[in-house]
């Protein structure tokens, strides 16, 4: 059986997977009902639909990139090239993510917007620098698979 942490992990991410679903999915109607709080949702309820709807979607991805590769974790398999694959993905999906974010900034600019397109640039980053690492990483078992 796999430690508490492992399955919590597991479990936090099937969750953040649906549930990002459900938020993406139900946008119109949610940007509506703020829209009634904030008038800036109100006036602007197209462009932040279209804006969160398209960053949602990248965010599903970027989850369910990293629920295959947590598959591969619970598999004890987890320098194989399908993670290298799905890193530089989820790298892709992150600097998305953050240009669609800087739309943004033409509509209404916040300093958490700018928060937001820094994290996304800095985990696109990560995400590539990772999959070089893992790729090194994949070479060098399978090297070492082949002189066993």
């Amino acid at each position: 059986m796999k430690d508490r942490l492992t399955l919590y992990t597991k479990y936090l991410l099937d969750f953040m997977f649906y549930a990002g679903i459900v938020v993406t999915v139900t946008l119109p109607v949610s940007i509506r009902l703020y829209g009634r709080l904030n008038p800036y949702f109100a006036k602007y309820w197209i462009p932040l639909v279209i804006m969160f709807g398209i960053a949602g979607v990248l965010a599903i991805l970027i989850i369910w990139e990293l629920r295959k590769m947590f598959q591969s974790v619970l598999d004890d398999d987890c320098f194989i090239r399908e993670n290298v694959v799905s890193l530089k993905r989820m790298g892709t999906y992150s600097f998305l993510i953050a240009l669609v974010t800087c739309s943004r900034i033409f509509l209404y600019l916040t300093p958490a917007v700018v928060v937001v397109i820094l994290v996304f640039v800095i985990a696109g980053l990560f995400s590539r620098v990772l999959a070089r690492v893992f790729d090194k990483a994949v070479t060098y078992k399978l090297e070492n698979d082949l002189t066993i």
